[in-house]
C-alpha cells in the first residue's frame, strides 16, 4: 500500500521513509503542501502522514484540499500538542494526531490499524438487502452506504463503522473507552476526545437538529447510545 509523508524536516521525513518502508509499504515523500498536494494528484496514496507547520501550505489548509476529493486515513504528526489544535485537526477530518517527540512503534502501529479499518471498510460486497432502519435511517452493510429518507449521507470510513456499531447495539450504553475500542480496534492509544468529535460529525449529518439529537443519545457520566426509534427491519 502507498503511504504519503508530508514533513519538512528532512531527518525526520528519511526516517519515516525508512521505518515504513520496512513494514513492506510503499513510501512517497514531500518536504511542503504544495509538494504533498502533487504526489497526491499522480499517485494512488491509501494514507497520509502529514506535518502541521509545513512551508506554502500547512498540514490544516493541506487536509481540507484532500477532504474535497478523497477519505484516506490521514495521521496529523506535529509538534502542536494543545487540545485545540488537536480538536481541530479531528474536526477537519484526521482520522488520527500523534504528538512529538514521538515512539517510530506507535506510529507504525497506528499506521496499521488505520489501513486495516479503511480496507475493511472499502471491502464492499454486492448489496444483499442486509440493511438496519430505525425510524428512517437506514444502514446497508453490503454496500457499507447510510441513508437519511432515501438521502445518501456521506460518512467517512470510521463515521460509518461507528454508527454502525452503534445501530447494532441499539438502547446499549458504551463509554467512550469502549467506542474506541470497538472502532479503532486498540486499547492503548485511547483518546477521548476523537470520539466526542467523530460523534459530532455523525449528529451533524444524520440529525435533524444536532444539539438535540434523537439518534444518538449522550448518557452523562458514562457515554454514549443509539435510541430505536422504530422497528428494525433486516
Amino acid at each position: 500500500m502507498n503511504v504519503l509523508v508530508a514533513e519538512d524536516e528532512k531527518d525526520i521525513r528519511n526516517l519515516l521513509k525508512l521505518q515504513l518502508e520496512q513494514e513492506g509499504y510503499s513510501v512517497f515523500t514531500a518536504k511542503d503542501g504544495l509538494e504533498a498536494m502533487e504526489e497526491m494528484q499522480n499517485k494512488a496514496i491509501d494514507l497520509a502522514v502529514l506535518d502541521v507547520m509545513m512551508p506554502r501550505l500547512d498540514g490544516f489548509n493541506l487536509l481540507r484540499k484532500i477532504r474535497q476529493t478523497s477519505n484516506i486515513p490521514v495521521i496529523f504528526l506535529t509538534a502542536r500538542g494543545d487540545e485545540m489544535d488537536k480538536i481541530l485537526g479531528l474536526g477537519i477530518g484526521a482520522d488520527d494526531y500523534l504528538v512529538k517527540p514521538f515512539s517510530m512503534a506507535e506510529l507504525l502501529a497506528r499506521v496499521n490499524a488505520q489501513l486495516r479499518r479503511n480496507l475493511e471498510y472499502s471491502n464492499q460486497k454486492p448489496p444483499t438487502g442486509n440493511k438496519i432502519e430505525y425510524a428512517g435511517l437506514c444502514l446497508d452493510k453490503d454496500a457499507c452506504c447510510v441513508y437519511k429518507d432515501a438521502a445518501l449521507i456521506e460518512l467517512n470510513a470510521k463515521e460509518y463503522l461507528l454508527l454502525k456499531y452503534f445501530m447494532e447495539n441499539p438502547e446499549r450504553v458504551f463509554t467512550k473507552k469502549q467506542l474506541y475500542r470497538a472502532v479503532w480496534d486498540e486499547d492503548v492509544f485511547f483518546d477521548d476526545n476523537t470520539i466526542m468529535v467523530h460523534i459530532s460529525h455523525i449528529r451533524n449529518k444524520i440529525e435533524a437538529d444536532p444539539k438535540n439529537p434523537h439518534y444518538i443519545k449522550t448518557i452523562r457520566g458514562i457515554g454514549y447510545k443509539f435510541h430505536k426509534q422504530g422497528e428494525i427491519l433486516s
